[in-house]
This record gives C-alpha cells, structure tokens and sequence, in this order.
C-alpha cells in the first residue's frame, strides 16, 4: 500500500472536519492585534473583488515518519489579500507546527531522493527540500508578522496535531505573482521521526537555527497550489 493510499482516509476525515469546523484564527487585512472573530467582516460583502482561488493536497513529506495529511486554499485577491486556510490531521500533538508558503523553487514537493543523512538517519530537513518548493515566501502565523522573519516563531503556529487554521492576510506582490503562476507551495513543519511523541535531537539540531532539534523544523506536509 502507497502513501497515498494510507493518506485517503485521513484525507476524508479533513475535508469533512472542515467543513463543519470553526476557524482556528482570523484577521483582516493588515491586522496584527491577533484578535479572533467568527464572522468575516461586513466590509468583505460589500466590495466584491476579483480573486482566483487555489488548493493543495498536503501529503506526507517522503522519508519523514509522517501519518498526517492536510489540504491548504488560497483565495487571493486583486489586491493581494489572501484568505488562507490549512487544515491537517495526524500530526504530532503539544508541540508547534511551523506553517509556510515557500516560492521560488520547482513548484513542487520533494521525492525521497532529495533526503540527506540526519545524525546518521535518512530524512529529510527542511535546506533538502528548498530546490523543489523554494524559500519561504510569507509565514503562516496565527497572529502578527507573516514575513520569513517569522518563520520560526513557534508560539504563533498551531500546537496541536488536528487543526483548522483561517486568516486574511496581504501578500507581498513578488509571493502573490507566485501564487498566481503555479510556483507556490505549501508546507507544514514538525515531525516526530522515531515515535516517542516530542521533538529530541534524534536527527540532530536543525539547520535553521541550532537552537531547535531538526524534528522541529523539518517538513512534514507538503502540498503544491495549484
């Protein structure tokens, strides 16, 4: 059985969780005070704009021990608003999931040749995958900055291994013109590679920043916009 087969069930059991879910955040455009609301702004109805919306299927990152799967939408508008949407299943539990929209690589998600050895295990950390799915573009934050500076801002990203994520934010126009060209990809970070429920150092310090073990930064799904 493939991962993709594996991934259908959990796959289902998003789509239908979010479809009945509330939001897990959401700001207007431009908001950084992190306050939360239930309904979208009456401003949003009043204004039509032209959009193009886009979905990704987040998968398994190859190599990586992941059970979890997802799926992503982008709305974005002429303005280059974006309401964005993640939502995910399987992952590991009280710990943060770091969330991004990487451009400016092949478009795509990594295959398990891409893998490196890791403290002397086959996986892959998040520098492996930057030749398909690129640097990151805008950082999927609940709350305040969305820019690659936060990008490891781990008290600002979901910590829980179900979530629904919701929130309105302005993309740069370089990201957004790779959002609209098929070459934008999303990916959620955090894996627990040997099992023992909490990131530890089994694949060393992270490449990212050596203050974080590598499970806490490596890419666990992965889903092109398209």
């Amino acid at each position: 059985m493939n991962v993709r087969q594996l991934a259908a069930p959990l796959l289902a059991a998003v789509l239908l969780g979010a479809a009945g879910a509330p939001a897990f955040a959401h700001e207007g455009p431009g908001s950084d005070d992190g306050r939360t609301s239930a309904a979208f702004r009456t401003s949003d109805f009043l204004a039509p704009r032209q959009s193009s919306f886009t979905l990704a299927i987040l998968l398994p990152v190859p190599t990586n021990h992941v059970h979890g799967v997802g799926t992503a939408t982008v709305q974005l508008n002429s303005d280059n608003t974006a309401r964005i949407a993640v939502n995910a299943t399987g992952l590991l539990g009280g710990a943060p999931h770091a969330m991004h929209i990487h451009v400016k690589g092949n478009g795509e998600c990594p295959d398990a040749g891409d893998a490196g050895i890791h403290n002397g295990h086959r996986s892959m950390s998040t520098t492996d995958g930057l030749p398909a799915y690129g640097p990151i573009g805008t950082s999927l934050t609940t709350t305040g900055d969305t820019s690659p500076g936060s990008a490891l801002a781990v008290d600002r990203f979901p910590s829980t291994g179900s979530f629904h994520y919701s929130r309105t934010i302005q993309l740069t126009s370089d990201v957004a013109q790779q959002v609209r060209h098929d070459n934008a990809v999303v990916v959620v970070h955090g894996i627990d590679y040997n099992g023992n429920g909490r990131y530890d150092n089994v694949l060393g310090a992270s490449e990212l920043n050596p203050a974080f073990p590598q499970e806490a930064t490596a890419p666990a799904l992965c889903g092109p916009l398209h």
